[in-house]
């Protein structure tokens, strides 16, 4: 048995408008994405998911013409409250991009300590040997990479990058994980291991995700939020709830349409 999982934390989004310039391209979404829980964001293309996913850990602040409102609280703290320290939020809320961005010249074994710095953590050697692979564990590449952790991270395939970055993240101790298609550019094996990987994180890291693969929100997450843009519109959310129930039986016709590939 591993230890007691303590600490799940949970994120809440409380009226989130955004927009870039004097488009607005979200409109009071709200939503909880409870700890523990994958919550899958899902809807066609230009609906504000990712605008949405990259608000949640304080990247949408980052281009010029972009503003918000409305909160976005991490168990009792609201990220964007005005104590907290950009880094703050970062070290709570990591991310995994679509594509794999690993430092490729830097090695597997770098790689995965990389974040460290920029949240003060100091570890020993020792602790550090035993943080790579717990990390690389977790993220299903252990067994691959254990014999050339000093190889160039860049020297990895497209998914066992993804799953390098996965650990990265995780290295920071998070308590949100959030992935923006992180399996778009994989191979189906590629896919299934990031989404095992998933699957055994959770029960210490609240993850949430962004997929336009239906199969795989209803294989990884427990809940869903629809998303929908339409004419022009804001983006905001349809309906949110259990997966199973928004694929099985739906509340609006429009999550069922979607769900079954009639449109998007």
């Amino acid at each position: 048995m591993g230890e007691p999982v303590i600490d799940l934390l949970g994120l809440q989004a409380r009226d989130i408008s955004a927009w870039f310039g004097t488009h607005k391209v979200l409109d009071r979404v709200s939503l909880d994405m409870p700890a523990g829980h994958v919550t899958a964001l899902i809807g066609p293309s230009g609906c504000g998911k990712s605008t949405f996913l990259r608000i949640l850990n304080r990247m949408h602040e980052l281009i010029p013409i972009a503003s918000l409102a409305g909160e976005v609280w991490l168990g009792d703290m609201n990220i964007y409250g005005p104590q907290v320290r950009l880094t703050d939020a970062r070290s709570h809320i990591g991310m995994v991009f679509q594509k794999p961005n690993p430092f490729p010249t830097m090695s597997i074994y770098d790689n995965v300590l990389a974040g460290l710095k920029f949240v003060g953590i100091k570890p020993s050697r020792s602790e550090k040997d035993s943080l790579v692979e717990e990390c690389l564990v977790k993220a299903g590449l252990w067994k691959e990479v254990q014999s050339r952790l000093r190889s160039p991270g860049g020297g990895l395939s497209g998914g066992q990058q993804q799953r390098l970055c996965i650990a990265r993240s995780l290295a920071v101790r998070p308590k949100v994980l959030l992935m923006d298609e992180p399996c778009s550019a994989l191979d189906p094996t590629s896919t299934r291991r990031i989404e095992e990987t998933i699957m055994e994180i959770k029960s210490e890291v609240t993850v949430v995700i962004v997929t336009h693969n239906m199969q795989q929100a209803q294989r990884v997450s427990d809940l869903c939020a629809f998303f929908l843009a339409e004419q022009g519109q804001p983006g905001y959310i349809v309906e949110s709830g259990d997966t199973v129930a928004m694929f099985d039986s739906p509340q609006d016709p429009r999550t069922f349409d979607y769900v079954h590939g009639r449109f998007g």
